[in-house]
C-alpha cells in the first residue's frame, strides 16, 4: 500500500504542486485548506506524514502541530512557511520545537523536499 500524506496549506497553487510532486512518486496525498480541515481529515486517514503551512487562517500551523501531535505523538510532521510579519525561521524554528522533525521555506525546493520525503520513509519512519 503506498505511503500516504497529507498537506495542509491555505495556498490552493502548494496544494496542487505538493499533490503533483508526491502523487508522481506514487504516493498518496490528502489535501486540506486550513487547520481545522486538517484535523478531521487527520483523524479520518491514516496517513505516514503530515506537512502543514504555518501561517494559516482559522488554526495556524503552530496549534495544528500540538493538536496532531496530542493525537499521535508518533506522527512525522514537515513544517512550511514564506513567513510573515516576523522572518520565517523564527516560525519554523518554533515549529520543530513543537514537533515537526523538520521544516523548509518557502518558495519549496521540490527536490530537497521530495528527497528528504523517500529518505524519510526509506530509513523506515
Amino acid at each position: 500500500m503506498p505511503r500516504q500524506i497529507l498537506v495542509i496549506d491555505d495556498e490552493k497553487t502548494i496544494l496542487a504542486l505538493l499533490r503533483q510532486l508526491f502523487e508522481r512518486q506514487g504516493y498518496h496525498v490528502l489535501t486540506a485548506s486550513d487547520g481545522n480541515v486538517g484535523i478531521q481529515t487527520f483523524k479520518n486517514n491514516p496517513v505516514d506524514l503530515v506537512i502543514v503551512d504555518l501561517l494559516m487562517p482559522g488554526k495556524d500551523g503552530i496549534e495544528t502541530i500540538q493538536e496532531l501531535k496530542c493525537l499521535d505523538p508518533a506522527i512525522k510532521i514537515i513544517a512550511i512557511s514564506g513567513g510573515g510579519i516576523i522572518q520565517p525561521d523564527l516560525y519554523l524554528k518554533l515549529a520543530r520545537k513543537f514537533g515537526a522533525i523538520y521544516s523548509f521555506k518557502k518558495p519549496i525546493k521540490n527536490d530537497k523536499l521530495l528527497t528528504f520525503v523517500v529518505n524519510l520513509f526509506a530509513n523506515g519512519s
